[in-house]
Order: C-alpha cells, then structure tokens, then sequence
C-alpha cells in the first residue's frame, strides 16, 4: 500500500472534518458533543501526521519496511476506530459508540510501541 498517499487522504480528511465540525456543527452540538468531536479531530491530526511520518522513517533505513507497513495499519485503524466512533458519537449522541473508541487507542499504542521496538532494532540509527 502507498502509505504516503494513505496518510495525505487521510490528512486531508481531518482539515475537511475539522472545518465541518467548526463551521457546520458548532450551532447543532451541544458543549460535550462538540468537544467530543474537537478531540477527535486532534487524534485523527496527530495520529495522520504518524502516518505520513513512517514511510520517511523505512526510507531513511530507521526503521523495517516490514514494522514500517505494520505501524502505518495499526496507526490507520485507530484513526477509524478512535476518530470515527468519536465523530459518530458526537453527532448522533449514541453513546454505546464509545465502547468502540479503546480499541482505536489500543491499535494507537500498539502503534507507537512497534515503533519504539523497530527502532530500537535497527542499524543503531
């Protein structure tokens, strides 16, 4: 997979979420929901940034292409699994979505630790 292309999609799907919560939402949410849905935008920016960051890293030689691909899944399904069920819950109010949510940070951890271990294993970059 391109990841590099994956992570500018998914980029630019944050700024064009974002723009939808603070111009279209901001008079339909509640104080929470809007939060709710601000936090999700920050993980999906964060988290997105992450994954346009890995594939420099495999390229540099910092890190495996094999832990490379791997971070960049597990940082794409949290994206969804975090940022999506927050986006969702904040519009709809369905507050069930929310047991959604730890699994997205899950992979979001998993994540940042297969990062940690690929680069602690390489060529002592």
């Amino acid at each position: 997979m391109n990841w590099t292309a994956t992570a500018a999609i998914t980029l630019a799907l944050g700024v064009a979420l974002g723009a939808f919560g603070a111009h279209g939402l901001r008079d339909r949410l509640d104080a929470y929901s809007l939060t709710v849905y601000e936090k999700a935008v920050f993980y999906h920016f964060i988290h997105g940034l992450g994954l346009l960051a890995t594939p420099l890293m495999v390229r540099m030689g910092l890190i495996s292409a094999s832990a490379g691909s791997w971070v960049c899944r597990l940082l794409l399904a949290g994206i969804v699994l975090f940022s999506g069920s927050l986006y969702v819950l904040a519009i709809t109010g369905v507050r069930t979505l929310g047991a959604v949510t730890p699994f997205g940070g899950v992979a979001f951890i998993a994540a940042w630790t297969l990062l940690a271990v690929a680069a602690i294993k390489s060529r002592g970059h």
